[in-house]
C-alpha cells in the first residue's frame, strides 16, 4: 500500500470504527503498512478530538452527542464523498432562484461548485466561509443574515441571526446537519447553530439536507428537524443500504451521489 497522510489514515480508522465500533493496534498497522506507533500516535490526536476511547490494544467509538469535529479535521473527514454530494447538489441550482446555505464543510464544497454558467441567483447564508467563495461568483447576489460570529466555524447566530430569514422566501435550502436518524431526524451539535437551521427551514420552499455516510445513524444533541421535513437528503455511496432502505420506507426522498 502506498504510503498514507496522516489524514489519510485517520479517516480510514473512523470509517473502521463506524463499521465496527472499535479498531484494533495491531491490525491497523498491518493494513495501512505502518508502524505501532505511528497509529498510537493517530488514536491518541483522534481521542483529544472526542471521535474515540483508546482501550488497551486498540479504541472504540465515542462521540459525544455535543461533538464538534475540528473545522481542519472535518475538512478533510471524506472529502471525497462530500465533493461528489456537493457536486450533485450543485446541479440542482437554477438561475433565478434564492438558495439558502448554512455552514458546514459539505455546503462550504456546494459553495466551491455551483457552475459559473448560472447568471442570476441569491444566496443567503450565515457563513461567512460560504459567502467569501461566493463573493468570487460572477452570477451570484450574495447575502449574508447577520447576527453573532460564532468563530469556530465562522458563522453568524443568535442573537439577531434569525431576524433576516423571517424575511425570506427561497426557493430551496441546502443544509448539513451532524447527524441523520429514522426515529430522530436531523440533529446538530451546537444549540444556535440548530435555532438558525430551524429558521432556514422555515424560510425555504424545499428543504435538502447533504450528510455523508458518516453521518447517519448518530444522533447529536440539539434536533433540527424530524425527517418528514426535508424534501430530500443527499449522501454517499458508501451510506448502508439497511439504512437507505429504512429511511426511504419512512418517505424520505435520498439520493446517492
Amino acid at each position: 500500500m502506498p504510503s498514507l497522510k496522516a489524514s489519510e489514515r485517520q479517516q480510514k480508522i473512523v470509517d473502521q470504527l463506524n463499521i465496527h465500533g472499535r479498531v484494533d493496534v495491531l491490525e491497523l498497522a498491518e493494513e495501512l503498512d505502518v508502524s505501532g506507533v505511528t497509529i498510537r500516535a493517530d488514536l491518541a490526536y483522534l481521542e483529544r478530538s472526542q471521535i474515540l476511547r483508546r482501550i488497551r490494544g486498540g479504541a472504540i467509538s465515542a462521540r459525544p452527542s455535543r461533538y464538534e469535529r475540528p473545522p481542519e479535521m472535518n475538512a478533510v473527514m471524506h472529502s471525497a464523498e462530500k465533493e461528489a454530494i456537493a457536486g450533485l447538489a450543485a446541479s440542482m441550482i437554477r438561475d433565478g432562484e434564492t438558495i439558502i446555505m448554512d455552514t458546514g464543510s459539505t455546503v462550504t464544497a456546494l459553495a466551491s461548485q455551483i457552475p459559473h454558467t448560472l447568471t442570476d441567483i441569491a444566496v443567503v447564508t450565515n457563513s461567512l466561509s460560504v459567502a467569501a467563495i461566493l463573493s468570487e461568483h460572477p452570477g451570484a447576489t450574495v447575502i449574508v443574515t447577520g447576527g453573532t460570529l460564532r468563530p469556530k466555524l465562522n458563522s453568524l447566530v443568535s442573537p439577531f441571526g434569525e431576524l433576516l430569514l423571517r424575511e425570506i422566501n427561497a426557493d430551496v435550502a441546502f443544509m448539513s446537519c451532524a447527524g441523520v436518524h429514522a426515529q430522530k431526524g436531523f440533529t446538530n451539535s451546537n444549540w444556535q447553530e440548530a435555532e438558525i437551521k430551524k429558521s432556514m427551514i422555515q424560510a425555504a420552499g424545499k428543504v435538502v439536507f447533504l450528510a455523508d455516510h458518516s453521518k447517519l445513524k448518530h444522533v447529536a444533541t440539539a434536533k433540527i428537524a424530524a425527517l418528514t421535513e426535508a424534501d430530500m437528503l443527499i449522501t454517499d455511496n458508501n451510506a448502508s443500504v439497511e439504512v437507505v432502505k429504512e429511511m426511504r420506507g419512512l418517505g424520505l426522498e435520498l439520493i446517492i451521489a
